[in-house]
């Protein structure tokens, strides 16, 4: 499949514009989990962990879907391919922990938070809030710089499919033409 001009270029748009919003939500989600952990007010913290509740259960699995949605359509619709080039089978494998990550134990640990404090407790474990944010936002920028830099070379599978394409030239051909 081999996306045209503009189908790749608006899908280039939908994959970077989904990108930052997933890099700018986490940012914003680590924000209020340093808030909810550092702060001496109950309400402030409560607050805290209940807006990251709503980021969490409302935009983060969208914006995670449509990343990935976006980045299998640009990779498998344009040369970079989705095995050829290590770097965006790293952003692939990286795009779908990071996605796991958040449905089995970022959700759930803002969960437990919102729960606890809702119920006059302190926060059962300052992780809860922090560790998914960090481990994300490092995730995402590493994935940025990849994107952007485009390290490593080509894949096995990339590699055979390169020599593959190649056409052996005929020397006599060649002579006849030139």
């Amino acid at each position: 499949m081999k996306l045209s001009r503009p189908a790749r270029r608006a899908t280039l748009v939908v994959h970077v514009a989904a990108s930052a919003c997933w890099l700018g939500l986490t940012l914003g989600l680590l924000a209020l989990g340093i808030t909810a952990t550092t702060t001496g007010s109950a309400a402030t913290m409560e607050a805290s962990v209940r807006a990251m509740k709503i980021f969490a259960d409302w935009l983060l699995l969208p914006l995670a879907f449509l990343t990935l949605l976006s980045g299998l359509v640009l990779s498998l619709g344009t040369p970079w391919g989705l095995a050829r080039h290590r770097w965006v089978f790293t952003k692939f494998w990286l795009t779908l922990a990071t996605i796991t990550a958040t449905v089995f134990a970022l959700r759930p640990g803002v969960g437990a938070a919102v729960t606890a404090v809702s119920a006059g407790e302190p926060l059962p474990d300052p992780g809860d809030v922090l560790f998914g944010p960090i481990v994300s936002l490092s995730a995402y920028l590493f994935m940025t710089v990849i994107s952007v830099l485009k390290p490593w070379g080509l894949t096995r599978r990339g590699q055979r499919m390169r020599t593959g394409a190649r056409k052996p030239v005929d020397v006599e051909t060649a002579r006849q033409t030139a």
